[in-house]
Parts: C-alpha cells; structure tokens; sequence
C-alpha cells in the first residue's frame, strides 16, 4: 500500500518540484535536443520516473511497477486498439485504391488552389485526423496538394497548419480518452464532459484556420477574394464540432464536422465563386516515374516513409486522366459513412447502456461484458486516505471505440471487396507499421501513470498553482510545450492532465476548464513539433527542410496560441465563464 505525498524533499513543494520535474525533463531532452527516437526517450523517462518515485516518493518499487503496468495496458487498450483498427480502414482503402478515388473526387470541385487548400488540407485532412491521426493527416494532406499543382514546401506549411482544430478529437478522440483517464486527481472528469469543454473552445479557433490557410496560399489578395468561403467552411465545421461534441458523440465529432463543412462548401461554390481564381506554376520536378497508381502510406509514432526522388513528378502525373464511375465514387466514401452508421447505432440508449462504476456492477447494453475492476496489486490512498481511482481499470472490450472501428472495418471489407486473405495481410501489415508507436504510447502512459500514482504530478500542480488566477493562461501553454516536443496531444495530455486539475483546484480555478484547455491549447504546437516537422518534410520530398518548415509555421502557431490563451482566461472570469459547462 502506498499513501501520497507531495512535498517529501523538507516538506518543500518548491525542492521536490525540482525532483518531480526530471521525469518530463529527461522525456524532453531527449527528443527535443538529443533526437532520440520516441520509444527511447519514453522508456528512459519512464524509468527516472519509477527512480524518482521510489527513491524521492519512498513509493514501494511494487507499487510504482504496478503503477506503470496499468499506464501501459491503458495506452494499449483503449488507446493503440483505435489507432490500429483506424488506420487498418485507411490501409484498405489504399489497398484497393479507393483513397485516390477520393482524392481525385476532391480535385474536381475547384481548380482554384485557395479552395483546394481548404477543401483538401482543412476538411478531407480532418477527416484523416477523425479516422487516425498521429501524423497520418499531415503526411496525406502534403502529397495530395502536391498531386493538385502545389510546390512541395507550401503544401507541407499549409496541412501543418491546417491539422490544428481537428487535433483534440484526432483517432476517434483518442486524446481525450487519454485526458479522462490522467485528469482524476482531485476528481474524475468523463469523456463526454472533457469533450464537451473542448468543443467550446476548438470550435472558435476552427474559424479562423482556413482564412490563415488561404493567406498562406495568396497572401492578403487570397484573403480579401476567397473570405466568404473561408468563413463558410470554418463556421460550418466549428458549429458542426460544437453540436456534435456536446449533444451527439466526442468520438465521431471530427468525422461530422468535417463531412459537414466540405459538403457546405462545395454546395456554397455552386453560387458563389472568387472573382479570381488562383493557381501556382508547376514547379520543374524532373522525368515522370514510370506508371504505378500514388499510395501515400499514414505514419505512426513519428516515423514516414522514404520519399522518391521523382516523387513530385510521379504525384502529379499519375493519374491525371483518370475519370472514376459514380459507383467507385461512392464506394470511396463508404467507410467513413459506415463508421458513422455504427457508432452512431452504438449511441441509441437500448444498445449504449451504462457502464459499471464499482468493483462486481453490472453493466447494459454493451456494457454488460464491461469488466470494471481494481488493477492487480495496486493499492494507492490520496494524501487525505481515500483511496485513488487511477488504480481502477475498465475494460469495455465491446463498447471500446476501437472495437466498433474493427466493426466497421468488417464492413469495409464487403463494401470495398477485400477478401480476407487481403484484409488479413493490411492489418499485419498496419501492425508492423505502427509497432513503434504502439510502444512509445505505452511507454508514456506508464509514464504518466507512476507520475500521478507518486504524487509527483500533484506536486508539480500544487507547486505552479502559486500562480493563482494567472494559471489559466498558463494552463494551454503547458498543452502547447507538451504536444511541441511530443507530437501528440494524447501523450501531452496523459502528461500533464492530472496536473491541470491539480493546479486547477489549488488556484481556485474551474478543473474542466483546464484539463480541457492543455488539448485545446496542444493541438496548436503540433504544427512546431519536430516529428510533425519530419513527416511533412519527408512526405514531400525535403528532408532537411524541417527549419525552414519551422519558421514558416512558427508565428502562426503563437498567434494560435495567443488567441486560446486569452479565450481559457476570459472563459476563466465571469466574462465568458457561461461557456463552462455548469458555469454561470
């Protein structure tokens, strides 16, 4: 058994802070200064993590073992059981040729490069996001606006900067999932509540994204021709991801709103179209690579895939006189549609149910095979006695998202014509993809799970709550930092969750307010990140190019960052506090 403790180094929580913090120091350094490959960097943290625990904690080594044994079983089940069966969907359709069926079906709505930047890089890479994210949207999106005439390193700034809104509900709202679980300290929030929050915050910055995308592409001209669609495609996805997030379902929030601001905006440029339209000159890219149709392969974990030498040339002269039938065509979008069908089914009361809460409940539904239980061996008390909910695990392997997703991929596979010999062959084939970002998942959740099980995430809380009422606009920065060096909202939110709600409470702020504020401010540092700086480079053929990548988003990102730090504060003060949800 162990009891927490947050201030064991002289009843200081300033001089443990300083222990507390080597964990995220280590993970940090690492990849940000050394370049360690993130499964290593997340192993070696999490052991300082176990030795700070045991040796500063006097934590029992079998507790804090324990401890990090359940973090990656979490970051195993559910958390990689979505991205895989996710991204096995998009294999599929890569497998048959589907994606470019898509891609070519988005080609045809406008020729003008402005609005091709929103309807590919904003709307299709946010249904990527919905669907796998972890770099796959980025990697995707680049390629594409290659294929459609755009010169390499603006399509890698503009899907950069494009994957920001979509982020916090990425991988059928993977990070949120995780937050759910880290953020219990002082209090435990669920998925629908954190969503909830979150999707009163991205919503606003979805707005501006495709009038910063379209100034990418045309500077101001871009944004004073295009501006009526930018706004059509941006309010229809934040209010599409507001409704959804709060009143339908946070797993498939990406998936609407994107769907709904792409069908918004192509039915808006049946009425309305810039007085200009805009196009780059093709860039010389060298001989056309011989024939072969252009499979653009997702990335995981902050690996990509070689790039061709002839890579420009061969993605836009490889199926340029391809004319799909409207029945490929539909069979190109039905497994996003099928997703939507079966979560959505899986939202009707009699089929949802309700999950067990305690140790030996039943639960209905799809939760009646739910097994809620405390993890083997772990015995954890708060500091005030009670005993801690994070060493209660629920594993709900029917009404798992991930679970539903291999449904759907099932689905997929009649829909699409995959035998399953051939289907079989794409989900090994997705396992090995992913093998490291399934580890280095892991590896972080157990991270975080022996950082909050300690008592050293508590004590990092306590400690920056000194800054009293000023923490909010410092709680998205802290998202930020963490998703910059990490990649991941999902890793920045298994990191600092528990520490947003702890700093939260002691400086008297609203705690759902600020867990779902280190998502929301998170999704706007990935852009800077440099494993999504190495995707984007390699996916277009400039490796090397990641510092010139990086001042060309960098300035968005702050000003991003800026605009969600002044929104968490005023939603922090009676000036937007009726936003909170139970707010006044």
């Amino acid at each position: 058994m162990y009891k927490q403790v947050f201030a064991p180094v002289s009843n200081s929580l300033a001089l443990t802070s300083i222990f507390a913090a080597l964990p995220l120091v280590t993970l940090f350094v690492l990849l940000g200064v050394l370049k360690l490959r993130a499964w290593v960097a997340g192993l070696l943290a999490l052991a300082v993590a176990i030795v700070v625990a045991i040796a500063v904690y006097s934590m029992p080594v079998g507790q804090a073992l324990d401890a990090g044994l359940e973090g990656a079983a979490f970051g195993l089940f559910p958390i990689m059981w979505i991205v895989i069966n996710a991204i096995w969907i998009y294999n599929m359709t890569v497998e048959t040729g589907h994606f470019d069926v898509l891609r070519r079906s988005f080609a045809k709505v406008s020729d003008d490069q402005r609005i091709q930047a929103m309807i590919v890089a904003f709307c299709f890479g946010a249904l990527m996001e919905a669907l796998a994210g972890f770099g796959t949207p980025v990697a995707i999106s680049s390629v594409m606006l290659i294929a459609l005439g755009f010169r390499p390193i603006k399509a890698a700034t503009i899907a950069l900067v494009a994957n920001t809104a979509p982020v916090a509900f990425g991988a059928l709202a993977t990070p949120i999932v995780t937050l759910a679980s880290t953020a219990v300290t002082g209090g435990a929030y669920s998925v629908d509540q954190l969503g909830s929050m979150v999707g009163r915050q991205t919503p606003i910055l979805a707005v501006l994204v495709p009038l910063a995308l379209v100034g990418i592409v045309d500077g101001m001209r871009g944004v004073r021709q295009t501006w009526p669609a930018a706004l059509v495609c941006g309010i229809t996805f934040g209010i599409a991801q507001y409704l959804c997030s709060n009143y339908i379902s946070v797993p498939l929030t990406d998936i609407v709103a994107a769907l709904v601001s792409a069908l918004a905006l192509i039915g808006f440029l049946r009425v309305w179209q810039p007085a200009e339209s805009y196009s780059e000159e093709q860039a010389s890219a060298g001989s056309p690579a011989a024939g072969g149709r252009l499979r653009p392969r997702p990335v995981g974990g902050g690996m990509s895939e070689e790039v061709d030498p002839n890579f420009v040339a061969r993605v836009r002269n490889a199926d340029n006189d391809v004319v799909d039938p409207p029945r490929e065509v539909a069979r190109a979008y039905a497994p996003y549609l099928i997703i939507i069908a079966i979560f959505a089914l899986a939202q009707l009361p009699f089929l949802k149910g309700t999950a067990p809460t305690k140790v030996g409940q039943a639960g209905t539904g799809l939760e009646s095979v739910t097994q809620f239980f405390h993890w083997p061996g772990l015995h954890l008390l708060t500091s005030a006695g009670k005993p801690l909910g994070l060493q209660n695990f629920r594993f709900n392997w029917l009404s798992a998202g991930g679970t539903l997703l291999l449904i759907a991929g099932l689905v997929t596979m009649l829909a699409l014509g995959v035998g399953l010999r051939r289907a079989l062959h794409a989900y090994a084939a997705t396992l090995n993809q992913l093998k490291w970002a399934i580890v280095t998942v892991m590896a972080v959740l157990a991270l975080a799970y022996v950082m909050n099980a300690s008592g050293q995430t508590g004590t990092l809380g306590r400690w920056m709550a000194g800054a009293g009422g000023l923490f909010a606009i410092l709680s998205p920065i802290l998202g930020w930092l963490g998703v910059a060096v990490t990649g991941s909202d999902t890793s920045s939110n298994a990191l600092f969750g528990g520490l947003q709600v702890t700093a939260a409470k002691d400086a008297g702020l609203n705690p759902l307010l600020m867990a779902a504020s280190n998502s929301s401010g998170g999704v706007l540092g990935k852009m800077v990140s440099p494993q999504n700086l190495a995707i984007a480079a390699a996916a277009v053929g400039l490796e090397g190019a990641e510092g010139e990548l990086f001042r060309r988003v960098l300035l968005w990102s702050l000003g991003f960052l800026l605009f969600m730090c002044v929104l968490v504060y005023l939603q922090s003060t009676s000036v937007l506090s009726w936003m909170v949800p139970g707010g006044s």
